[in-house]
């Protein structure tokens, strides 16, 4: 799911093709500047190129790599088995630690990952992370210059809500709303 905002409101949400061409029409046919494109998973901006007609738009997005259906990149490590090398950086007496156990590295930092991901206070806390993170990246992009945003993401942080709220209140309604929503997950 994608939303897309103009600087006060959010005035499109769907998929990909629906958010670009909302935001190809607020810019090309409103003449609205400072429309911004977001991914709903992460609330990450999304670059698209909104550039000629909305068929253009259209067919650009419809030509975008589907996600899954690219073939995995061949690389070291055993990939039959779904094993991929990469580099681990750490310091001498991690890896002297590292070395002393049953099966080596590779094996303990494997049981290590698998002991995280089960432990659920582990697994609340990485949650709210991912949640402050997204709640973060709208604000950054969508409130960063309006009044009481340097306040409220302190309050964010601090896992305050009451504050949040009082410093989004002087924001137009939709972005205030959203980075609302987004703080309530990530306190």
């Amino acid at each position: 799911m994608y939303s897309t905002f103009n600087l006060t409101r959010r005035i499109a949400r769907g998929s990909l093709r629906e958010a670009a061409l909302a935001a190809h029409e607020h810019l090309h046919h409103l003449h609205e500047a400072g429309v911004v494109i977001f991914d709903e998973s992460t609330f990450s901006v999304v670059d698209v190129d909104l550039s000629g007609s909305a068929e253009d738009v259209a067919w650009r997005i419809d030509s975008y790599p589907q996600q899954g259906n690219s073939k995995p990149n061949r690389r070291r490590g055993r990939p039959k088995l779904g094993v991929i090398g990469r580099e681990v950086t750490l310091l001498p007496r991690h890896w002297e630690w590292l070395a002393q156990q049953p099966g080596g590295a590779s094996v303990t930092l494997r049981k290590l990952v698998s002991a995280a991901r089960k432990d659920p206070e582990q697994q609340r806390q990485f949650a709210q992370h991912q949640a402050q993170q997204k709640a973060y990246r709208f604000c950054q992009a969508m409130a960063g210059d309006l009044q009481g945003y340097e306040e409220a993401l302190r309050a964010l942080y601090a896992r305050d809500l009451e504050t949040f709220k009082q410093h989004t209140q002087v924001w137009p309604k939709d972005i205030a709303d959203t980075a609302i929503a987004l703080a309530v997950a990530a306190i």
